[in-house]
């Protein structure tokens, strides 16, 4: 095969990679709703901030990463030695890349978040954690809006 044509087929492959890991990246925004969220009734309640901790919400593990890295790693391994050193060169070259886009995979759908704190008018206090792209501040007068599914999400 050509050089031309290996760097060509390297690229393909780690483009379409990349479209797979970002694609499996999923929001825990306050902001933004699932397709499956619109349209759904929540109930809200009112209440006063109580305590802001920033956290790490862990990223996404769904296998995609794995699979793209093997097969980019098995394309990378096979352009490696002739005859049973390719086939080795493959089968090594699969196995790091599954285990480096696994690590990829989550590393790169990692978010920083918010542990916001809220007492609510009820008296009632509740933790919810949610994606950074809000500022919440102690004493700060917010909504909470709680969904049918369980879930809950803080805004102002």
């Amino acid at each position: 095969m050509r050089s031309n044509t290996k760097l060509i087929i390297i690229l393909m492959v780690l483009f379409a990679s990349a479209a797979m890991l970002s694609a499996c990246a999923s929001s825990r925004s306050g902001q933004v709703y699932s397709r499956d969220q619109a349209r759904q009734e929540m109930r809200v309640n009112y209440g006063t901030v109580k305590e802001v901790r920033t956290v790490l919400i862990e990223g996404t593990q769904s296998g995609v990463g794995a699979v793209a890295g093997g097969v980019t790693g098995g394309v990378l391994g096979s352009m490696i030695g002739g005859g049973r050193g390719r086939i080795l060169g493959t089968v090594i070259g699969a196995l790091g890349g599954a285990a480096g886009g696994a690590l990829a995979e989550e590393e790169i759908t990692k978010k920083q978040g918010v542990e916001v704190t809220v007492e609510m008018d009820t008296g009632e206090i509740v933790t919810i954690v949610q994606e950074a792209d809000m500022q919440f501040y102690a004493g700060d007068r917010v909504r909470v809006l709680r969904a049918s599914d369980g879930s809950s999400r803080v805004q102002k």
